[in-house]
């Protein structure tokens, strides 16, 4: 017997329509890099992706076609977000951080038909044309007629300029409803282990992702919340947040590309934010311009930090200004988020030492998603937080198999997915990343964190950043070798950094060697590039060692 309900298909457009209609006042503000913010309202947002349906249908966009981003966090991508999605093409959000050959493969691996990119990367479309030629037909750049530039493209491409499409179409649009289960949107990871893989969502999966995440446990957003999303745009489409502002009409603050330390202490006190999140360089940035200039932060009550794991400092640093520093785990394959670590009755109990150790854990399951643990033989493991193993999951809105794949990467039979992640359990839960698979470091057959190491070393006062590899070593196959910038005008010694680790760890997880460097790799999503470093520094240790060794 079925139930009696109304039944609507979960739509994404159904988000900024109901923002227009009982939000419509809530703003919408974009940092475009002038003296002024660009504002907008929820009203007008919706109104211009209207207008942007109709824009596409004219460039021949129709169901299914994968329409291309190359933007930066602001007013015309979030039209995007809905104009395109809401007519059931699919939102191609491309990294433009990433090599111009691997955004041409991907570009060609989605089959884009369009590509709408801020006329900053005119360079990059240039380069990137040639391999896209087989489905690009129509380029166009996010601003108006004062703002175009030339962009040397491929035979039978054309250049369009998108106020001037804006300004020549009608917002007389309806949104169409259609399966919820129509592809929504398309991210492809970083690529870090090989080729970017296509992660295609739906509108259910990421309708589901969105009222999860707005849950309390998870980002628990309102309409007086003031939302700044460092997360960008293009990355796991901003980890949901664009989204979740909208549904509850919480005001919208879009960085554009500057988030550096001075750029985002402005923004966050000019525009009173309540919440932001970001990777951790991010923050690391801002709190390295707070301690330089003096500045302070008066109005930000929450910082959300995922992408890579939770540097202790943040929480020494941003909570005696009163901000509460919080931690999700996710990936471009699970929407982002699956944990988030907000406390339970035993976990608030916790004080001192304990209550941060307990909040640099990644989180628990959020609801609408499940986790495991398994051994070598894929035997679950006992939540006892000292077990770890490979991480699983699976939930409403993660990856059942990369676009274009088949079965190569995909979830089990049983919907698991493989993270890529090493992880433990403790009996509340509440999952902790140990490592990376690849990253772990195994040394005479024993397990090194290099998460915990380089949390340790990053709260040394001289150390601005850390990385810690696994290095070779004659006898032990594998031995940590730490690696540090120093923060500006500051000197290292490494007798002093590694004195940060006594008590903290066992010594034998000590490093090896400290090594002072000028600047660490990073993948086009900010994380440390681990690939690159390995290749540069794994032979330091033999070598250090001599032929003697």
């Amino acid at each position: 017997m079925l139930g009696l309900m109304q039944h609507y298909p979960l739509m994404i457009s159904s988000l900024i329509v109901h923002a227009a209609r009982h939000h419509g006042h809530a703003e919408v503000i974009s940092n475009m890099g002038g003296a002024a913010l660009h504002r907008t309202t929820y009203a007008g947002t919706e109104r211009r992706s209207r207008r942007l349906a109709r824009v596409l249908a004219g460039l021949g966009v129709g169901f299914g076609d994968r329409v291309a981003t190359l933007a930066w966090n602001d007013f015309r991508h979030l039209e995007l977000y809905y104009g395109v999605s809401g007519i059931g093409a699919v939102c191609h959000t491309v990294n433009p951080r990433l090599s111009a050959e691997d955004i041409g493969f991907i570009m060609a691996d989605a089959g884009d038909c369009v590509i709408f990119a801020d006329p900053g990367f005119a360079t990059l479309l240039t380069a990137v044309a040639p391999a896209v030629r087989g489905s690009v037909r129509d380029i166009v750049l996010l601003t108006d007629e004062a703002g175009m530039v030339d962009v040397a493209l491929a035979p039978g491409m054309r250049l369009h300029c998108y106020e001037t499409l804006m300004a020549a179409a009608d917002e007389d649009y309806d949104w169409p409803a259609f399966d919820e289960n129509t592809a929504s949107a398309l991210c492809y990871t970083s690529g870090t282990t090989g080729r970017p893989k296509g992660v295609l969502y739906s509108h259910r999966s990421t309708m589901l992702h969105t009222y999860a995440a707005n849950t309390p446990d998870v980002f628990g957003l309102r309409a007086v919340d003031r939302v700044l999303p460092g997360a960008s745009m293009y990355h796991a489409c901003a980890w949901g947040l664009p989204y979740c502002a909208t549904m509850v009409g919480a005001t919208l603050v879009l960085p554009g590309r500057h988030l550096d330390g001075a750029s985002l202490h402005r923004m966050l006190e000019a525009e009173r934010i309540t919440l932001t999140a970001g990777v951790p360089t991010i923050w690391l940035g801002l709190l390295a311009h707070l301690q330089s200039s003096g500045a302070q932060l008066t109005q930000l009550k929450r910082m959300l930090v995922a992408g890579s794991a939770l540097p202790r400092v943040l929480i020494e640093a941003f909570t005696p200004m009163g901000i509460n520093v919080e931690q999700g785990w996710g990936m471009t394959e699970t929407s982002p988020i699956v944990t988030y670590n907000a406390p339970t009755p035993a976990s608030a109990a916790l004080g001192g030492e304990a209550a941060i150790r307990q909040r640099l854990k990644q989180g628990r399951a959020a609801c609408g998603t499940d986790m495991k643990i398994v051994d070598a033989d894929g035997n679950e493991l006992p939540w006892d937080g000292k077990a770890f193993g490979d991480f699983l999951v699976r939930g409403h809105w993660v990856c059942r198999e990369y676009l274009n794949r088949g079965a190569d990467g995909a979830a089990d039979a049983e919907g698991w997915l493989r993270t890529g992640d090493v992880c433990t359990i403790d009996a509340d839960g509440c999952a902790e990343i140990v490592d990376r698979s690849k990253d772990v470091i195994k040394s005479g057959g024993e397990w090194i964190s290099s998460i915990t190491l380089e949390n340790l070393a990053v709260s040394h006062p001289a150390v601005a950043e850390a990385a810690i590899i696994g290095a070779r070593h004659p006898k032990w196959q594998e031995r940590p070798l730490l690696l540090v910038v120093p923060r500006a005008g500051m000197r290292i010694e490494p007798a002093d950094v590694l004195a940060v680790f006594e008590g903290k760890v066992a010594k034998w997880w000590l490093p090896d060697a400290v090594v002072v460097v000028d600047e660490l790799p990073h993948t086009a999503t900010g994380k440390l590039n681990k690939l690159a470093l390995r290749a540069r520094w794994q032979d330091y240790l033999v070598q250090q060692a001599g032929p003697s060794a």
